[in-house]
């Protein structure tokens, strides 16, 4: 999960562009859904193949609060492993809960870098990431850096929302760009262009000389509680509308009083729970060795 810092209107309660405000996150709501968002890595993580060094040095990029990030360490327990983020609330959690040395030799750690922005600076084994390139725009553009610093036989692999067409992200942005919320949430939400389909990805790393596995899958996750879907999209794809309204709390529980009757209508509850349809797309990039 991939994290942006915030920077705020110098106008309260004015307009917030995207450019102005990026999305504060909150590592405990995040986690709340930690069962169902850890499927997609793990799912991601059976594709990628065995990789070149021994050990491995791998970087993960936007490691959120580093619950993913560990589970690199079950995978490969010798490899030196960097999670990546610029959310200092996630890196906190992620060295507080999974920082230090594994069991099988290796060490796992964590540093501030923007996503945007990033070049590896020394060759690596796996370039991985997990729900965090939506949050880049134009992160196509950053495959050749990212594949440049693979070592031969190296493997760029990620996953990423593929839901921006799904009902929870529609009704939010409908919301936010009706007349009572367009002039303070104009640009702070994602639209359906911010990933691509999986011959998207498969085309533009073929083209960097990278063998590709390329796919989607559409799980139906099963949520309990009161307003489960409001409770999901609270940790990821709302927390630019909730960074946006954060100093205006009247403000912002109407929205959220707005939204959240959209979506039980949308996803009405049954005997057994909420079904959430969540669609992702994954690639995994090996490097011609």
């Amino acid at each position: 999960m991939g994290t942006l810092e915030v920077r705020r209107s110098a106008i309260p309660g004015g307009p917030v562009s995207a450019a102005a405000a990026r999305p504060v996150w909150d590592p405990a709501q995040y986690l709340r859904h930690a069962g169902h968002r850890t499927r997609p890595f793990t799912d991601l993580l059976a594709r990628v193949p065995g990789l070149p060094g021994d050990p491995p040095r791998i970087a993960d990029l936007g490691c959120g609060a580093g619950n993913v990030t560990a589970l690199l360490a079950g995978r490969w327990p010798a490899a030196r492993i960097t999670g990546y983020d610029n959310s200092p609330e996630m890196l906190d959690k992620a060295r507080a809960d999974h920082e230090g040395p594994t069991g099988g030799g290796g060490r796992l750690d964590f540093a501030h870098a923007d996503v945007r922005t990033w070049t590896p600076e020394e060759p690596y084994d796996l370039i991985v990431s997990n729900a965090t390139l939506q949050w880049v725009p134009g992160h196509m553009e950053r495959f050749r850096d990212w594949t440049d610093g693979l070592v031969p036989g190296g493997v760029l692999a990620f996953q990423v929302p593929g839901n921006f067409g799904a009902p929870s992200h529609t009704l939010m942005r409908d919301l936010a760009s009706s007349p009572r919320w367009r002039d303070r949430l104009s640009g702070v939400l994602r639209h359906e262009d911010a990933v691509l389909p999986p011959e998207g990805y498969l085309d533009r790393l073929a083209a960097l000389g990278c063998a590709v596995d390329a796919w989607e899958t559409t799980y139906v996750h099963l949520l309990t509680g009161q307003d489960p879907v409001l409770d999901w999209v609270k940790g990821t794809g709302l927390r630019p509308v909730l960074t946006a309204l954060d100093d205006d709390p009247a403000a912002r529980e109407e929205f959220l009083a707005e939204y959240r009757a959209a979506l039980r209508e949308a996803y009405p509850a049954t005997a057994h729970g909420t079904p959430f349809r969540f669609r992702r797309v994954f690639a995994v990039a090996v490097r011609e060795a």
